[in-house]
């Protein structure tokens, strides 16, 4: 099972294995006060896809396109992720305001179609 959640809402010790997928530290966050299993830089968005979706130089579909694009190149981190969620809930944290359009979903639903 996998889920998605901002970062700076409440922890539940029913959100399995946490993996924050933003490429920068959250804002306003110390290290030490997330309560996270793992950071994994590396299925975050890029910067320039990320910087492109911010500041409004493609829409979400088109950020959807290229970050599954991205993603296609990781599948061995995918790999990963995606048996963790088969054995277990696993939460996908993420720093971004809109909790509806944001990579952590992108991303989500990408595991959710490996078999």
């Amino acid at each position: 099972m996998i889920i998605c959640k901002r970062v700076y809402d409440e922890a539940h010790k029913d959100d399995g294995y946490r993996i924050l997928v933003d490429r920068l530290w959250p804002r306003g966050i110390k290290k030490s006060d997330l309560l996270h299993d793992e950071w994994n830089k590396t299925l975050a968005p890029s910067t320039a896809l990320r910087k492109a979706f911010h500041s409004e130089a493609i829409d979400y579909n088109e950020f959807t396109r290229r970050y599954r694009e991205e993603l296609s190149a990781q599948q061995d981190e995918l790999r990963i992720v995606a048996d963790r969620a088969r054995n277990g809930k696993v939460t996908l944290l993420f720093g971004a305001k809109n909790s509806e359009q944001n990579h952590a979903r992108v991303l989500a639903d990408v595991l959710k179609e490996m078999k």
